[in-house]
Formats: C-alpha cells, structure tokens, sequence
C-alpha cells in the first residue's frame, strides 16, 4: 500500500440538491423530552426522524451537564416513581454500573418529614445510553441541523427544512414535535407564543476534580451557601445559593452556583458562553479561597454549554397554571404526573422556591401541550403552555420525559387526522404507568 489516494474536482452547484425524506413523525430537539419521544414513537412502530442543532444527542442533559435528574419521584414519607417509560430503562440499566447514583434528600416542610428522590448521573454514560438505544431504535438522526423554514398550511405542518453543511434536508411527516426547548418550531410556523417579560436566569454548569474526595465528605452545604452571600460579590459571584455533588468513585464534583443571563439573540450567544466559562472560573476561585482544605489543589475538568431554563414556548389549547398545580385535580386530558415544587430563576442573586406539602402529587393536561390553532403538532419539555410559575416546575427531566412520551403516543393515535380529536381513554391506556402507578 502506497499511502495515495484519487481525487476528483468537484463544484457546489449554483442550487445544492435537497434531500426528501417521510417518515410519521418528525421529532424537532434531542434532549430528554425529544429523546422519550422519538423513542416512544419508534417503539409503537412509527417511523421517526430526530433532529438537532447540536454535534450530538442528549440536549442539555448531556452538553450541558446538568447532573441531576429530578422530578422522577413523588415528594412523601415514603416517595414513588411517577414517570416510567425510558426512565425506568435508564435506572436499570445505568444504576448496576455506578453511572447513575440515587441519592434520598430529606427536609422538613410545613412540620412534616419530606422525601424525593433525585440521581445524579455520568454525563458521559448517560450520552451514550442515550445514543445506543436510538441506533437500536433504527430512528433517522440529523445533527448538525439548523432548521431554516417551516411550511405551515391548513393548520398542519407540512415540512421542515433544515440545512447542514453537506446539504439541505427536507422533512416531510404525518406529525411533529416541538422538542427545541425554545419553541422554535412553532414560532417558525407562525404561531403565536409566549416569552417571559423578566430575565429568566441560566447556569453554566461545570465539573471539578484534584480536590481533597475525604474532605468533600465533611462540607457543609448550608456554610457554602452562607459564604456565598457573604463573600461571593468579592469573586464577582452574584448567586449567593447553590449545590456542589461529590459522585462517588467518579471523583469529581458537579458545581451548579452561578447565574446567568439568556437572552434570546443571535448576536449574543458566543458573548453568553464567554460570560459564563468566566462565571465558572470565578466559582472555582471562590472555592479555592474560600475552602482551601478543600479545594486548594482543584482545576476545571469540564465547562458545559449554557443551561437554559425558560426561553420561549407556545400558546396552547390551554394553559397550566400554578392553580392547577397547586390544585392537584386530575383534569380529564391527563397525560402525566409530576410533584416538583416552583423553582424559579428570576434573581441574579437567588431562586424562588415554593414548597408545596407532602404527598402532593398534580397532573400534566395534554392540552398545554398542542398549539390551538394546529393538527398534527405537539410541544413537549420546557416550551409547553404554562405560567411562569407552574413552568419552572415542570421543565424539571421526569415531566420532560412524560411529555415525550405522551407528545408521541397522542400523534401516533393521530395519524393523519387531528391530534385535538384523540380517543383520551386510548391514549391513557399506553399511559397508565404514569398516570397511577405507585410502586
């Protein structure tokens, strides 16, 4: 073998071919709740089509490390899974390899004992769990892909297309799915939706190692938290709460104590990821000089992408708000569980917390999930219809992951007709486990 190779000259032509594809449903972000869906819906038997603007699968869960998943248990004496589905796959797979550790976090609320469950996770693992069960799933995957156009008639999505840098790509589908987080299919068909009148804060998450693993034992979260407000500002450290997780044999820390802006410009989103790497750096300074038993001889393993937590989302058939939530009533479109409190992001300085009393368990309606005014599209994940309030509850990963459940089921009953008009009683067939289960 002599090492060359034939070449041939090649020109773009003056309109680059686009590539069709159909499949039955479309799925529009690949983060957790794009990714229940689309294998959700590969599972029922659709053909799907995955789509992302990001070099991989997995969202923020993966590029952004956000390191815990929540919102998978009920909050009691003794809390329960709500929300199975790819969950229940992950937990027993991930949890037997040390990749997914479950912690108990217990408080006192209103006089009462207060449990849940949370799991910390590899972001590495969970990655690739992710990108196997999709292969195996036999789902087209496109990343790299920026939507550019929806073609939007009749009250139906007709196709999306999305351009990489070795072509453009046309998706033609029964159904749709707005996964993107940021609503971004809907507001490219021309729907009307909603975005927050106050600054909704971020997170640049980021990872630590080279710290003292015996000394991470002994720290004290609420002496943290008290440091912070004390001295945070001399670090230019504006959040004066948040959490650092030791993941056992893994020796590294997950450091969520940081605050930033996420504003919805094009222009400055190379800016947002600049100040946030330098909101971690400073982070990491405050540990270091703050707890140097600690953290004296710690360095940066791992910057994330930026966490987003509330962008844009869609105006649906109706609105969750935090009435329902509070509430707790089934409504008669339920679709899904969840028990997360209010966690909302709209201080530099701090997060509204609303605790809400044990064993309160409320219900995800399916009508904030599709826009009014379409047939064949459906929200799932964090640019659902809810107030701001309810919404910072249910972006959380376990009703991110019963949405995408429930976002395909309902398209695939669908079909080519309207998804407003799907038998309820059908639909909540496929989803009982997350509707009454209570092991």
């Amino acid at each position: 073998m002599t090492g060359d190779l034939d070449t041939e000259t090649v020109r773009r032509a003056s309109r680059p071919e686009r590539q069709t594809i159909d499949v039955d449903i479309c799925v529009l972000g690949a983060g957790i709740s794009g990714l229940s869906a689309a294998l959700e819906a590969a599972e029922a038997g659709a053909e799907v089509a995955l789509v992302d603007a990001g070099s991989s699968i997995g969202g923020q869960a993966v590029s952004s490390i956000i390191g815990t998943i929540i919102g998978l248990y009920s909050h009691g004496r003794d809390p329960y899974q709500l929300t199975y589905g790819i969950a229940e796959d992950l937990i027993n797979e991930l949890e037997p390899t040390g990749d997914l550790k479950r912690m108990l976090s217990s408080k006192e609320v209103f006089g009462q004992e207060k449990s849940t469950v949370l799991f910390q996770y590899d972001q590495v693992a969970l990655g690739r769990w992710f990108e196997r069960r999709v292969d195996k799933a036999d789902i087209t995957v496109i990343v790299n892909g920026l939507m550019t156009d929806v073609e939007f008639e009749n009250r139906r999505v007709q196709h999306i297309d999305v351009e990489h840098r070795f072509g453009p790509v046309r998706i033609q589908a029964d159904g749709f799915i707005d996964a993107s987080g940021d609503a971004n299919l809907a507001w490219e068909a021309g729907l009307e939706c909603r975005e927050p009148t106050e600054e909704i804060y971020g997170t640049m998450h980021f990872l630590i190692e080279g710290y003292d693993t015996e000394a991470m034992a002994n720290l004290d979260m609420s002496e943290l938290n008290a440091r912070l407000e004390a001295a945070g500002s001399q670090y230019d450290l504006d959040r004066q709460s948040g959490h650092l997780k030791h993941f056992p044999k893994k020796d590294f820390v997950h450091a969520n104590i940081n605050h930033i802006e996420t504003p919805l410009d094009p222009l400055e989103s190379g800016q947002l990821v600049f100040d946030g790497r330098a909101k971690a750096d400073a982070a990491l300074a405050f540990l270091q000089g703050e707890f140097p038993d600690v953290f004296e001889g710690a360095s940066m393993r791992t910057y994330a992408d930026p966490g987003l937590r509330m962008t844009r989302w869609i105006v649906g058939r109706r609105q969750f708000t935090i009435d329902d939530l509070e509430g707790g009533d089934r409504p008669e479109d339920a679709i899904g569980r969840a028990a997360w409190w209010v966690e909302l992001h709209d201080s530099p300085t701090g997060t509204h917390w609303e605790e809400l009393p044990r064993d309160l368990v409320y219900f995800l309606p399916l009508s904030c999930m599709i826009p009014d005014g379409a047939d064949n599209l459906v929200a799932a994940g964090r640019c659902v219809d809810a107030d701001t309030r309810a919404l910072s509850a249910i972006r959380v990963m376990g009703p991110c992951i019963a949405m995408g459940t429930a976002a395909a089921h309902a398209l695939d009953l669908a079909g080519t007709g309207s998804v407003h008009e799907v038998d309820m009683k059908t639909l909540q067939g496929r989803l009982e486990d997350n509707l009454t289960r209570t092991e």
